[in-house]
């Protein structure tokens, strides 16, 4: 591989395009992604925020949903932020019965768990393997890691937010091997730094 890795995003819904712009800024080429045969060009893959349940049909009727679980499988770096965290776990909970999941991560995650569209909040993370002080984390809808496996690093948690009800330090984003997930929206700030570090973890997977 080039040092410049070629990186897809998954292209169904979400923020495909703020994905492409961040990745092309942290030195990868960016390309969206609808169909097996493109998905099997790319080195690494981006599972952008939407609705889980709603990608996890798609994937099945683009017939994308056992080529990706066997790259996945193979070892192809994956980097889910928000609905892509959902799919990226062996299990979620709060989803609906025929929900797919890709099972990169070992991780049990809760859907909406910081609640509703209007619960909407920011906050600053201490993010681990991301230098330069805290990360500005994005939370729409978003879930959070119940239950992380022992082969799960946990990178970054948030507690005491508000209308969650307590002050335990819920996990939002987590690593395992090559795969990386964030409860919130990188791309949509202008902090390319969790970006930068996906494509260095796709370079070293090379």
């Amino acid at each position: 591989m080039s040092s410049e890795p070629v990186i897809g995003v998954l292209a169904m819904q979400g923020a495909v395009r703020e994905h492409v712009a961040m990745l092309a800024e942290a030195g990868a080429r960016a390309v969206p992604v609808r169909r097996a045969a493109e998905l099997s060009e790319v080195d690494g893959l981006v599972l952008p925020g939407g609705e889980s349940t709603t990608m996890s049909r798609l994937l099945e009727t683009f017939e994308l949903l056992e080529p990706l679980r066997a790259r996945i499988a193979g070892g192809m770096p994956a980097f889910g932020s928000c609905a892509g965290m959902i799919l990226l776990a062996r299990q979620t909970l709060d989803g609906r019965p025929d929900q797919q999941q890709l099972g990169g991560l070992d991780v049990v995650v809760r859907r909406n768990a910081f609640g509703r569209q209007v619960d909407s909040f920011e906050a600053d993370l201490d993010f681990a393997e991301v230098d330069g002080g805290p990360v500005r984390a994005v939370f729409i809808r978003a879930p959070w890691v119940e239950k992380a496996g022992d082969g799960v690093e946990v990178l970054a948690t948030v507690s005491g937010v508000p209308g969650v009800g307590d002050e335990t330090a819920r996990i939002v984003a987590v690593r395992q091997g090559a795969v990386l997930a964030t409860a919130f929206h990188p791309e949509l700030t202008p902090d390319v730094r969790v970006h930068r570090l996906f494509v260095d973890l796709v370079r070293k997977a090379a």
